[in-house]
């Protein structure tokens, strides 16, 4: 029976997890929940699987669950907790699923602590890609990617590295892969969150939109396979049926191909090396529609550009586009600013910052508040 600490669970890679665990109740147990504000959620989760902690990010909402609850689960709010539950003696399993910037320290809490690490949080590696690489090197962590991109790496790869030549993540389009440029500025947070294959959280979903959500996962390939950035490559293909590929220098390419499902993903991150059942219909290709496969617009998709030439920056330049992303994004769901600005907030915020190399993960944490001040003035030009 392995114990899992599931950082995030209220959200859609969550729920997802919990109806893995759900179809093997043998094989694991709910340790520990965390979540941010959602304590009414939480608090049938609690009931359900009854873990030994539950934190709360928000105090309030913690006092809230707290004084719902009928259980012996012990109620806990704050970052620290998060970090205390991802490195707790008894945990085996971290899912890092909390979105954003905020679930970086929790996951780096994991990697220290040697634990595997079911990495759904690609920020983690994004704003501290060599203090996290590092600390899981130190300790013996086991690292294994959720996103189903790096999964279909992760999986392609297990015969072996000899002769790569370069890995190629596919990449949706998300909702306006066909949408002429013209037409993206009136574009509305609704329409943007409308992805036609994935159900995510409003955030991630205008990432797709973007193709800032590929951009980072870019960045998230350097660190987790050690590649320089001409070995990786995009490849826009709307059906995400293939989930990604390798290539070796014999000619031959491997893919990775499944229902877009991220149970799929899951299962096979709780269960490596082995294989269980993730509840996924199986992919049948004789009755899917043919699949199609495009280069993609970097004009349109200005912020895939701008993750390539962060990558190429090095230093703080993947944490300070996050940064600027996170703001901009958050501006344009509250309609402060229109679509195409956020590519527009995030290139200025990284010509406003300087490129530094970080050490520790504090010189991580300010650069990620300066760089989030400079973009915040930035939206007000456009607002």
């Amino acid at each position: 029976m392995k114990n899992i600490t599931l950082l995030g669970a209220t959200g859609s890679i969550g729920k997802s997890t919990l109806s893995v665990v759900d179809q093997h109740p043998g094989q694991f147990n709910i340790f520990a929940l965390s979540a941010n504000t959602n304590w009414q959620a939480m608090l049938n989760l609690c009931q359900q699987y009854q873990p030994v902690y539950a934190v709360m990010t928000d105090e309030i909402s913690a006092e809230k669950l707290k004084t719902a609850l009928d259980n012996d689960t012990q109620v806990l709010s704050g970052e620290q907790a998060l970090c205390d539950i991802a490195s707790h003696q008894q945990t085996d399993y971290v899912m890092a699923a909390i979105v954003g910037a905020a679930g970086m320290s929790s996951a780096l809490a994991a990697a220290e602590a040697g634990k595997r690490i079911m990495l759904a949080n690609k920020e983690s590696l994004v704003l501290a890609g060599d203090i996290f690489m590092d600390a899981v090197k130190n300790s013996g962590a086991q690292l294994i990617p959720v996103d189903s991109e790096h999964s279909a790496i992760f999986q392609c790869l297990q015969g072996g590295r000899s002769g790569l030549s370069k890995i190629q993540l596919t990449a949706s389009g998300g909702p306006f892969l066909h949408t002429p440029l013209n037409e993206l500025q009136s574009i509305t947070p609704d329409e943007a969150c409308a992805h036609p294959n994935w159900s995510m959280g409003r955030k991630i979903s205008v990432d797709s939109a973007t193709m800032m959500n590929k951009g980072l996962e870019v960045i998230e390939a350097f660190y987790l396979f050690n590649l320089v950035p001409e070995q990786i490559d995009v490849v826009m293909h709307p059906q995400s049926i293939v989930h990604s590929s390798v290539y070796y220098e014999d000619g031959s390419t491997l893919s990775q191909l499944g229902n877009p499902d991220m149970r799929s993903v899951i299962s096979y991150a709780m269960a490596y090396p082995e294989r269980i059942s993730s509840g996924v219909e199986p992919l049948d290709l004789a009755n899917n529609s043919p699949l199609e496969f495009y280069v993609p617009d970097l004009e349109k998709f200005a912020c895939l550009r701008l993750a390539f030439e962060a990558l190429k920056q090095g230093g703080n330049a993947m944490g300070t586009i996050n940064a600027a992303n996170e703001v901009a994004v958050d501006a344009f769901l509250n309609q402060a600013i229109g679509f195409l600005d956020i590519p527009h907030v995030i290139e200025q915020t990284l010509e406003q910052t300087n490129n530094t190399v970080l050490g520790d993960l504090d010189a991580v944490i300010a650069n990620d508040q300066t760089a989030r001040n400079i973009a915040t003035k930035i939206v007000t030009k456009y607002a």
